[in-house]
C-alpha cells in the first residue's frame, strides 16, 4: 500500500479557540469547507466549555478508528450485525511532569439477531480492537470493554 497523506489545517480565531479544517474535506458541490471549531479544554486556563478540544479529539479518533475497522472486518467476515455504538473515555493526566493522554476506554456495543453468532462478534471487535491503526501509533493503554446484545 501506498504512503497516504492527510492534511488539516488550524487557525487562531480569538482568545484560545482556532477552527480546524481540512481541504480535503471541503464539499465539492457547495465549496463549503467542514471545519470544527478547537479550544483549550475547560479545566485549563483560559479553556473555553462546550468546545472540541485536542483531548476529545484524540479520543475521538481511537474510537471512530475502532469503529470503522469494525466495519470492514465485519464486513470481510459477512457478519451481519444491527447496529454499533462506542462509548469512550480519554484518561488525561502527568506522568514523569508532563501531561499525557494516559490511557483510552472504549466500550462498544454490537446488536445482533443470532445468539449462535455472539462468538463470532466478539472476534470480530478484538481484531478491530488490535488491527486499529490510530490504536496502534499511539503509546496510550487501549482499555476495552466489549457488549454483544442479541435483539429478537
Amino acid at each position: 500500500m501506498d504512503k497516504h497523506s492527510y492534511n488539516v489545517d488550524i487557525n487562531w480565531t480569538q482568545d484560545r479557540k482556532g477552527t480546524m479544517c481540512s481541504p480535503e474535506l471541503k464539499n465539492n458541490e457547495t465549496q463549503e469547507s467542514n471545519c470544527v471549531e478547537v479550544a483549550t479544554p475547560p479545566e485549563f486556563l483560559g479553556g473555553m466549555p462546550n468546545i472540541w478540544t485536542p483531548e476529545h479529539l484524540f479520543t475521538a479518533a481511537v474510537s471512530s478508528c475502532l469503529m470503522t475497522t469494525f466495519l470492514a472486518i465485519a464486513e470481510y467476515s459477512k457478519l451481519e450485525f444491527v447496529s454499533f455504538k462506542c462509548g469512550s473515555k480519554g484518561i488525561l493526566e502527568k506522568v514523569d511532569g508532563k501531561f499525557v493522554m494516559s490511557e483510552v476506554l472504549l466500550f462498544p456495543e454490537v446488536v445482533i439477531t443470532d445468539e449462535s453468532k455472539r462468538e463470532r462478534a466478539e472476534r470480530i471487535i478484538e481484531k478491530a480492537e488490535k488491527a486499529c491503526l490510530i490504536s496502534n501509533s499511539i503509546t496510550s493503554k487501549i482499555t476495552m470493554e466489549t457488549k454483544i446484545v442479541v435483539e429478537n
